[in-house]
């Protein structure tokens, strides 16, 4: 799967909120029958939900961890939804449950030399 393909999305329900295109590495966990840890990344999000890509089909309702690869932003999550896509798994609608934390990290501190 290569990073950033921009896969066409397709929405049934009417969102709360728009969501922002915008792609963050992320990590995911808690696959009820696959255990560990997929890196993967968002393809939006908004502050109460994300669509991710997964190589993994996650059934609607399942709860999972995700965590920003850089920034502090966590959060359970519930699956919304997942559809597969053609050569790049399942885009997975997630929407979150308890964030906290920010989704990017601020410019590094300048050190002297």
């Amino acid at each position: 799967m290569r990073f950033g393909m921009g896969v066409p999305k397709t929405f049934t329900a009417p969102r709360r909120e728009a969501r922002v295109p915008m792609e963050v590495g992320v990590q995911i966990t808690g696959h009820p029958r696959l255990p560990g840890t997929e890196a993967t990344f968002t393809e939006d999000v908004s502050s109460k939900g994300a669509r991710v890509i997964s190589a993994r089909r996650w059934k609607k309702d399942d709860y999972l961890t995700l965590s920003t690869l850089t920034g502090s932003f966590q959060t359970i999550a519930r699956v919304a939804y997942c559809q597969f896509v053609p050569e790049a798994g399942f885009a997975v609608g997630l929407e979150f449950t308890e964030p906290s934390g920010t989704w990017m990290l601020g410019n590094p501190p300048i050190r002297p030399q």
